[in-house]
């Protein structure tokens, strides 16, 4: 008799399939639901392009382009931390503030990453002069 979640019965190609299907729509439903997500995502579309112009190096590039990454995936997280909370209750709660504060701690700690790789990326590129 077999146990364990009757939904992770897909294996190899399948299972890999439906992953991504599933990524997939965690990103539209982050996209559809989440302003932070849409207005991240617009910030991203604006900055990778002057990535591409201000990162004299590959590690530059990699970095300033990581760092946006990075602020989507934790926004990604913080969520779904959100939306579990939520579904569990709506009720105000000690334990689910501090989740979804931790969660929004986070994001900022990213968004902070981000400003210092970009801002260092800018002042290397003033600095060098024309």
């Amino acid at each position: 008799m077999k146990t364990g979640n009757p939904h992770k019965g897909r294996t190899g190609i399948e299972r890999i399939v439906y992953a991504f299907r599933y990524s997939v729509d965690g990103l539209v439903a982050a996209f559809k639901g989440e302003s932070a997500f849409r207005q991240e995502v617009v910030l991203g579309i604006l900055l990778v392009p002057l990535a591409l112009w201000l990162a004299k190096t590959e590690v530059q590039l990699v970095l300033m382009v990581g760092s946006l990454l990075l602020v989507l995936i934790v926004e990604l997280l913080n969520s779904a931390i959100e939306a579990t909370v939520d579904r569990i209750s709506f009720e105000h709660n000690l334990l689910s503030k501090r989740a979804k504060d931790m969660g929004s701690a986070a994001v900022l700690l990213a968004l902070t990453l981000t400003a210092l790789v970009w801002g260092s990326v800018i002042w290397t590129h003033l600095d060098a002069g024309p």
